[in-house]
């Protein structure tokens, strides 16, 4: 086969990273080749075996595609009928199965979902023309995957010869809490410098293994363990093009590569010893399990282990707020400081959400690089230990106990455990593990508190509290002075650390700063309601991603979607589709304005495995517009339920006009219907306060105010809290 160009992606930012792990690769092709760093990637020119090759040995490639046509698309039609001028027979057979992604940025064309669906169209209609057969479409294993990327409607039209993205190696399938992908590991332990060379003069150290993929990424390297070798499916295996015996060489010789047994010290550790468990299995999948040491130790205690070399430690520190100076996780920077310093002539790379904390490690700080780690921007950055060390001087004590002397703080004790002691019985009978547990009871403490359980260790429980702001008569000093009496009473009565509890001041909201950031980037933490899991953030928001108060509303709409479709307008993060989902709904698609909330909407389908592109739609669009332009933006309408829950308020820049929900919702609630079935139903639902539903509304559709039945136990103390109807054609 002739010479072809191809496309390699990696995590954004490392394409220099990527770059001289490729020409590393290439290095083992005898034929000539070229390999260049260009925008967004890395572009390969050579044999079959280089693309190969990529696939197999590169550990921080995402994709590689293989380029067969670019063309102009500034419209719909010219899309189809440049794909439908290919010669398909090529490719693929009318017996194979398809798949088509794409992605756009300033294109005429806007809908990818729309455009992807063009390229099928011309792909399949192709096989029509000629053989009267069409190839089938499968999301989850197709013969071929075939990518559409459009820019400035330039477009170019690829063979996906990786298939599912290269970082799923296929040994995690457990994972604890929200973890790095592979590839991004593989090029931070690239970054820090751990390789084949430095392992002989170095350990790896992980202090916050969790499911374990630096460890075991690190152990791959040292084995030299390709880590494509055990992946059992690549999107050229069917490919009509595939080299078989070519690639079976490659395999053999990847697998003769293989050090068995490598002079090499790998430790991962976590306090969780669920975390652990999940590693060891984690590990032993990947083949490496006897190279990695784990032990259940807590970073103060890091400095008890005992290593042959000085490390290279890695790691990924749990994320959250910062609570008070000395609190929360500030406490958990300062003892990594302390322990890290134990290890002279260490090296010590951090991926942090919580870069502001970092100067409390009291290490030189050698380099820093901005990262994402899936929807959280991050910094990675790196120190080093020098050889001579002094102690870090001892972190200072906690705050003292609430004194016995204070009544406010002995009452809201009293109150706290009182609550906790009824709805925790409730909680047990009905499977809740998320609730409110406190709702500004008592006047002088004026704060909601939430509790949410870990999904994947019941044991971890965290708590949100959220103050509401104090009335001007209230002295500042004393407002402040209360905050901190009521942290300590929480963290007492429940018998958690300090980096369990979130605190936030909750105002009133005006305008967009209703969903805007009240501080950094913080932990994606999984939780369950249900048979859903489901992503919360509890620092970077006044409101955590999950409106509890909704809970029985979602459960509601998970029982009756049982092969129907719904609209999830002003969707948020889409917990509400994420049960539809789980309820058997035919199609949802869920829009929202916020490409942040869409993102994390994703990644909630992703934890509860719902990825299919053809029945999970994502419409990033303001949901005013797409309302009176339904058509548009690909609506037809016919949906068997909609779930309309709009900002009470937003004059957000991005929208076509300012919302007010009492002055809007008729329209909104018209606009709605029209897409509705003819048996369809609308849930609509509000919190805003004093809101009266139009009397309009109720002459134009049968109107049912549920209220009532969706206010949960936890927020009986606050019914008011949300208003919901069920609305439905005469």
């Amino acid at each position: 086969m002739t010479d072809r160009r191809y496309f390699v992606t990696g995590p954004k930012g490392f394409e220099t990273a990527l770059h001289h792990e490729l020409r590393d690769i290439a290095a083992a092709v005898t034929n000539p080749h070229k390999v260049k760093k260009v925008y967004g990637g890395v572009e390969l020119e050579g044999s079959l075996e280089l693309a190969y090759r990529a696939c197999l040995h590169s550990r921080i490639a995402n994709r590689v595609y293989l380029p067969i046509k670019s063309f102009k698309a500034d419209s719909e039609e010219a899309l189809y009928q440049e794909v439908l001028a290919i010669d398909w027979s090529e490719h693929l057979s009318d017996h194979h199965s398809l798949a088509v992604s794409a992605t756009l940025s300033r294109s005429t064309i806007d809908h990818s979902h729309y455009a992807a669906l063009k390229v099928k169209d011309a792909i399949v209609d192709w096989f029509r023309n000629r053989s009267g057969g069409r190839p089938v479409i499968d999301k989850e294993r197709p013969d071929l995957r075939v990518h559409l990327n459009i820019h400035k409607n330039r477009a170019s039209l690829s063979i996906d010869l990786s298939g599912q993205p290269l970082h799923r190696r296929g040994y995690r399938l457990q994972h604890a809490g929200a973890p790095l992908k592979e590839n991004l590991a593989a090029a931070l332990l690239a970054t820090a410098g751990w390789n084949r060379e430095s392992m002989c003069k170095h350990s790896l150290l992980d202090p916050f293994t969790g499911s374990g993929t630096f460890v075991i990424e690190g152990a791959m390297i040292a084995a030299n363990i390709a880590p494509g070798l055990d992946r059992e499916h690549f999107g050229f295996l069917r490919w009509k093009q595939h080299d078989a015996a070519l690639w079976q060489r490659l395999l053999t010789e990847a697998e003769a590569a293989i050090d068995e047994h490598p002079d090499v010290e790998i430790v991962g550790c976590d306090h969780s010893k669920a975390a652990l468990r999940i590693a060891r299995d984690n590990a032993l999948r990947a083949g490496v399990e006897s190279l990695i040491r784990f032990e259940s130790i807590a970073v103060a205690d890091l400095p008890k282990l005992k290593l042959r070399r000085p490390p290279i430690i890695i790691g990924n520190p749990p994320y959250g707020e910062r609570l008070q100076a000395e609190e929360g996780l500030a406490r958990l920077y300062t003892q990594m400081g302390q322990a890290f310093g134990a290890f002279p002539g260490a090296s010590v790379h951090l991926i942090s959400a919580n870069p502001d904390l970092l100067h409390r490690l009291r290490l030189p700080r050698e380099r820093k690089k901005a990262v994402n780690n899936g929807p959280i921007a991050c910094l990675f950055a790196s120190f080093r230990v020098e050889a001579n060390a002094p102690a870090v001087a001892p972190a200072p004590q906690a705050a003292p106990a609430i004194r016995s002397d204070d009544p406010e703080a002995a009452a809201l004790r009293n109150r706290l455990q009182k609550n906790e002691r009824h709805l925790s019985r409730w909680a047990r009978r009905n499977d809740v593990t998320c609730y409110r547990v406190y709702d500004a009871d008592l006047p002088e403490f004026a704060f909601a508190l939430d509790r949410y359980e870990s999904a994947l260790d019941p044991e971890i429980v965290c708590y949100h509290l959220q103050e509401y702001q104090a009335p001007k008569t209230i002295d500042a000093e004393i407002a402040e002075d209360r905050l901190r009496r009521a942290q300590r009473v929480v963290c007492e009565v429940f018998g958690i650390d300090e980096s369990r509890l979130f605190v936030k001041q909750r105002r009133r909201q005006k305008g967009s700063s209703q969903y805007q950031k009240q501080d950094r980037q913080g932990e994606l933490f999984l939780v369950r309601e249900g048979p859903a899991r489901l992503l919360v953030n509890l620092s970077d928001y006044l409101d955590t991603g999950l409106f509890l108060d909704h809970r029985p509303t979602r459960a509601m709409i998970r029982e009756q979607m049982a092969g129907k479709s719904l609209l999830n307008l002003f969707c948020y993060t889409a917990s509400v589709s994420v049960q539809a989902a789980l309820g058997g709904a035919s199609r949802i698609v869920s829009a929202d304005l916020s490409a942040t909330y869409l993102n994390w909407a994703r990644e909630n389908f992703a934890a509860n495995d719902l990825e299919d592109d053809e029945r999970y739609e994502f419409l990033q669009q303001d949901c005013l517009e797409l309302l009176k332009k339904p058509r548009r933006y690909g609506l037809q309408g016919g949906f068997d339920m909609i779930f309309l829950d709009p900002p009470s308020f937003s004059n957000s820049k991005r929208m076509s006009e300012v919302l007010d929900i009492q002055r809007d919702h008729e329209t909104l609630v018209r606009q709605a219907m029209t897409l509705l079935a003819r048996d369809g139903l609308l849930y609509f639902s509000t919190n805003r306060r004093g809101f009266r539903l139009s009397p309009e509304l109720e002459k134009a559709y049968s109107v049912r105010d549920i209220t009532r039945q969706t206010i949960p136990e936890d927020f009986k103390r606050r019914p008011k809290i949300h208003q919901c109807w069920e609305i439905r054609p005469h």
